[in-house]
Parts: structure tokens; sequence; C-alpha cells
């Protein structure tokens, strides 16, 4: 009985470790998310992007976390080298069939852009945040 209350526990636990609670509807409701996301990177509130991501991501609250405190880190050396954002772009679209969607974003600064990918798929009970990235890699957008 002891053991079976312990596992429960550990079981539960392990459940609530991951952010991941809502789903998304539609694939207008996975844009819309992506775009609040992009314009509140752009304003360089990256606690409030990664808050708003995981109430549909499935991943672990704490690699959330980590991702959200190297993300500020790295953006404040950013915005020191290129200068303030100027500007949001959406670039490009993709899916799979009807299950899966790639949106890849841009944010300007005065010298240079970075790149943010949000990648979704949809589920027996609606779509969630299946991976996100940003980098500085724009320049592979020229396609």
């Amino acid at each position: 009985m002891k053991k079976r209350f312990i596992v429960g526990i550990f079981l539960l636990i392990n459940i609530y470790s991951f952010g991941q609670n809502k789903y998304l509807k539609d694939v207008n409701d996975t844009q819309l998310l992506s775009e609040k996301v992009v314009d509140l990177f752009a304003e360089n509130k990256i606690k409030q992007s990664f808050n708003t991501l995981s109430e549909y991501w499935p991943l672990p609250k704490n690699e959330i976390k980590n991702l959200e405190k190297a993300t500020v880190e790295h953006l404040s050396f950013i915005e020191k080298q290129f200068g303030k954002s100027i500007g949001t772009l959406k670039v490009r679209n993709e899916t799979i069939s009807d299950f899966a969607i790639q949106e890849t974003y841009l944010i300007r600064y005065d010298i240079s852009a970075i790149r943010l990918i949000f990648t979704y798929y949809k589920g027996y009970k609606g779509w969630v945040l299946n991976g996100f990235k940003w980098d500085l890699e724009f320049t592979q957008e020229f396609k």
C-alpha cells in the first residue's frame, strides 16, 4: 500500500512538472499565439513570452525556465549589439498535411534580425506547441 502511494505521488509530480495544459482549437489559434509571442519578444518581454508558450507546450517547466533564462541573457547582448527592435515580419507558413505547422517570423533590429520558429502538432485533443526556437540565422530564409 505504501509503495502504491509513493508511486502515485511520483506520477502526480511528473504530470504537473509538464507545463502544457491547454490545447489550441485550430490553425488560426496557432497563428494568434505565434504573433502574440513574437510581439512580446520584440518588446523584450521574455518572461511573458515563455509563460504564454508554456500553456501549450508539453515540455517540463524546468526546461522551459532554463530556455527562458538563456534567452534573457542572449537577448540583452543582441539588443546591445543590434540596437532596438524596429518591427516584425511573418516570413513563412509551412504545413505537413493537416497535422503539423511551422511558422517562421523575423524580428528586425537596427543592425540585424533574429528568427523565431514555431512548430505545432495536431493531436487528438487539438493543437500543441511541439517546438520553439529562435536564432540569428535569418539568412537561411533566402530560399
